[in-house]
Formats: structure tokens, sequence, C-alpha cells
């Protein structure tokens, strides 16, 4: 069983040496998002809210372009800047994700300029 790149026009292009997306047979990895608006490689928003829903609609179109959904993912990873966006990025969160929610890690970190979020994906695809 090989390993498939995933590509779409429909996220942003990655600026260094790694996929949108790789999967492996029904294993689904999306590399992290954030809220670049796929045709411009502008950030949209300068809120949590507005770049999680940007960066939800960026991992939506490279899990569709692997085959899968959002109710195929089994892991998140999300990344934020400050941990007085955890409420905000919350609220988000759940106009995305579904019961039964995959599970979950947020850690605090440094992104580049301007952006606040980032997310990350496994998904397991029946």
């Amino acid at each position: 069983m090989s390993k498939v790149e995933i590509k779409t026009a429909d996220a942003p292009q990655p600026v260094a040496k790694f996929s949108q997306g790789v999967r492996k047979g029904n294993i689904l990895q999306v590399a992290g998002q954030v809220a670049f608006d796929p045709s411009s490689g502008e950030i949209v928003g300068t809120t949590v809210a507005e770049q999680t829903r940007q960066t939800f609609k960026n991992l939506n179109a490279v899990l569709a372009a692997g085959g899968a959904s959002i109710d195929d993912v089994v892991m998140i990873r999300v990344y934020l800047t400050d941990t007085a966006h955890f409420a905000e990025l919350n609220e988000v969160y759940g106009e995305f994700v579904t019961d039964p929610a995959p599970a979950r890690t947020t850690v605090y970190v440094g992104l580049p300029a301007g952006l606040l979020v980032e997310i990350d994906a496994l998904a397991v695809v029946d």
C-alpha cells in the first residue's frame, strides 16, 4: 500500500516541502491549515473566530480532496497563539464538529505574524 499525496487548489499551497495531506489506505493526515485564502494567499480575518472559520474551510477542502469529511476525523490538533482565545475557538469549533467529536489536543505556540490559529487532522475513511 503506497502513500498518496493529496492536493487541492481549494486550500493554500504549502510554502515548504510538505503535502496538504497524505493518504495511505484508509488513513488520511491533513497538514496544519491556517487562515490563508487559497486564491490570494492573504490571511482571512483578524479575530480567532474569523481565522478559525477560514482554517476549517481549508481543512475541509483537503479532507474532501482525500475522499473524507469532518465526520471521518478521529483526532484534531489545535495550535493557538494565546490562551485567552480558547473560548472563542471553542465556540466556532462547535459550528464545524458534531458529536461524537474527535479527540482533540490544544497547544499554545508561536505562529507567523498575523496568524492566530492552526489546525491539523487525522481521518480514518471507511
